[in-house]
């Protein structure tokens, strides 16, 4: 089995070559050797493409509060790239899989209070997402269905390695711990941490397994939280009092970019391909936090 990454740089392209299940010919692309928003340059790549190959496309603009101007870049890479990578895996038969995001749901926007308390399934409409990272991502994920509709869409949310020399949300916490005495962080803001090597080993049991073609799942840690909960469990796990992090509201610390109020996850899709369901949030971060 031969398994292209796309965005090999970042965090859930760092856990899948580390998760990678022997047998499995795993070839790494960071932006540097395909750049997925260059068409005429994804074609040429193509040439190597099989039809038993898997393309996992990790690639995307990520930086939520700079995609409010950087408009273009953010629709090349999150638009416009899927939709040349599914041109050519539809020509060719082989696999796509597409990592999308939480943020392609239109519920209200912190601080306005969130009045939904129900995960959100896959066939929820996406409707127009507050932010620019969040339309871009939509975009990217209807304009890849129409091209490649066997493609598979996984979507997953609030995605941390929790390493302390990395930069997610997690690793951010760790290392503020030991500059500052107290911390403030957003406590309206309703989501569902993911750790990034349980996504991908479940990632490899949906290739192994064949599972979720034309389909679009759902697939992060079960239960939620808010951001000062999650750092706070951060600071606890660390053996550091919990009670250094302040809770403020999103009105408290604005953004650039608007965030959803709540955009937990449903995992029912995932266990509906008879997958393994990724454990709690909590047992996770456990793990990552010793690892």
């Amino acid at each position: 089995m031969r398994v292209y990454v796309t965005g090999a740089g970042g965090q859930l392209g760092g856990a899948l070559a580390a998760t990678a299940p022997p047998g499995a010919e795993l070839a790494g692309l960071t932006s540097v050797d395909l750049d997925i928003t260059d068409a005429v340059a994804v074609h040429a790549w193509a040439n190597c493409l099989m039809p038993s190959d898997v393309l996992i496309n990790c690639a995307a603009y990520t930086r939520v509060d700079d995609a409010e101007t950087d408009v273009t870049r953010a629709a090349a890479v999150n638009s416009d790239g899927p939709a040349n990578l599914a041109a050519q895996t539809a020509a060719v038969g082989a696999r796509l899989i597409h990592l999308s995001t939480d943020y392609v749901f239109d519920g209200p926007s912190a601080p306005a209070p969130s009045t939904r308390n129900t995960p959100y399934e896959p066939g929820d409409t996406g409707g127009d997402p507050p932010s620019v990272y969040g339309r871009t991502k939509l975009a990217g994920e209807r304009r890849l269905a129409a091209i490649d509709p066997a493609a598979t869409i996984v979507r997953t949310s609030w995605l941390y390695t929790g390493g302390r020399q990395d930069h997610d949300f997690v690793s951010t916490m760790r290392r503020l711990s030991g500059e500052r005495d107290r911390l403030t962080v957003v406590d309206d803001q309703i989501g569902s941490p993911t750790y990034a090597p349980d996504l991908a080993r479940g990632l490899w049991e949906l290739i192994d397994a064949g599972a979720g073609r034309g389909a679009i799942v759902h697939a992060a840690n079960a239960g939620q939280t808010t951001w000062c909960g999650l750092a706070r469990a951060v600071f606890a796990g660390d053996g550091l009092d919990p009670d250094r992090v302040v809770a403020c509201s999103t009105a408290d610390f604005p953004r650039p970019a608007p965030r959803p109020a709540y955009s937990v996850l449903s995992g029912r899709s995932w266990v509906e391909l008879r997958l393994t369901p990724l454990r709690h949030w909590r047992d996770a971060l456990s793990a990552a936090l010793v690892g």
